[in-house]
């Protein structure tokens, strides 16, 4: 559980440079980066929940 959450923070930190590069790229619109933004924080905050609930079991 502890790696599940890990792996959700991973995900959450490398979105945003993923949504970045293509929007530097012009490969997607300011619209489509904003919400690759929004599901980061999504899953970076789902990671640490879990992280944390599998600490304290």
């Amino acid at each position: 559980m502890k790696l599940i959450g890990r792996g959700g923070q991973l995900v959450g930190l490398v979105i945003p440079c993923l949504a970045v590069l293509l929007q530097l790229n012009q490969a997607i619109s300011a619209s489509r980066m904003l919400a690759m933004l929004v599901a980061a924080v999504c899953c970076f905050s789902i990671g640490r929940i879990v992280e944390g609930y599998a600490g304290s079991g």
